[in-house]
């Protein structure tokens, strides 16, 4: 029913890209989806993070399933443009859409058409959930009673971290397949309230225990593309 989605999907099927599912025997450490992976990494302004968010998923696909976004070229080759991994949520007989990948060449409405595709398919065999993941510092699912403190940390990150993370697009992004609903993520204290040293924690798993040179890696990396774009304009 969403007139830009479906112009979306178009645009890619316009362009000759097709989903197909792949086994895991097939994705498994395969150096096609490997190199896409790699490429898309590279584009990345921040570093990998861990955790929830880890970006080394084709080693282990036993449970998980794969689509393949690839598009035919003029000598009617197919190249391989992205690819999705689902994985089981058991209790709620469904999936999490953990990695959405697009390459460097992959058109505009691939990742679209890849989860269209999941969905699809993920339906007509039954199951009843599917979730894009987590969206960080959206306000869609509500933010519950955050102490001031931390209110004025995320607002000045919604504010400032674009640089680093396009925390406002991927809440748009996911925000135009019309979910069923917003679901809140909590961090849970040990104590009646929440401080900065908690913060600090969970930051500290998310960078496998270095939040400060996670920062420090993330400012080197700014800077780089800063310089990067500043030669490259006044090359033009």
């Amino acid at each position: 029913r969403s007139a830009s989605l479906r112009a979306q999907l178009n645009r890619a099927r316009n362009k000759g890209v097709t989903v197909a599912e792949w086994s895991p025997e097939r994705a498994t450490d395969n150096p096609v989806l490997r190199r896409c992976l790699t490429d898309w990494l590279a584009g990345r302004s921040m570093p990998s993070l861990h955790f929830l968010v880890e970006p080394e998923t084709l080693g282990e696909l036993a449970d998980r399933r794969v689509f393949v976004a690839t598009r035919r070229g003029a000598a009617q080759d197919e190249a391989v443009v992205g690819f999705l991994i689902a994985s089981p949520v058991p209790t709620r007989d469904g999936w999490l859409v953990e990695q959405i990948i697009r390459g460097h060449d992959a058109p505009n409405g691939t990742a679209e058409l890849m989860i269209d595709a999941a969905m699809t398919t993920l339906a007509d065999a039954g199951s009843r959930y599917v979730t894009l993941g987590l969206a960080p510092l959206s306000r869609r699912a509500g933010e519950g009673p955050v102490p001031l403190w931390l209110r004025l940390a995320l607002d000045w990150v919604r504010a400032h971290g674009r640089r680093f993370y396009n925390f406002g697009g991927l809440d748009r992004f996911k925000a135009k397949f019309q979910p069923d609903r917003w679901e809140p993520i909590y961090a849970v204290a040990p104590s009646g309230r929440f401080s900065p040293r908690m913060l600090y924690a969970i930051a500290g798993v998310f960078s496998a225990g270095q939040p400060v040179a996670l920062v420090t890696r993330a400012l080197a990396m700014a800077v780089r593309d800063e310089i990067g774009w500043l030669l490259r304009r006044r090359r033009r």
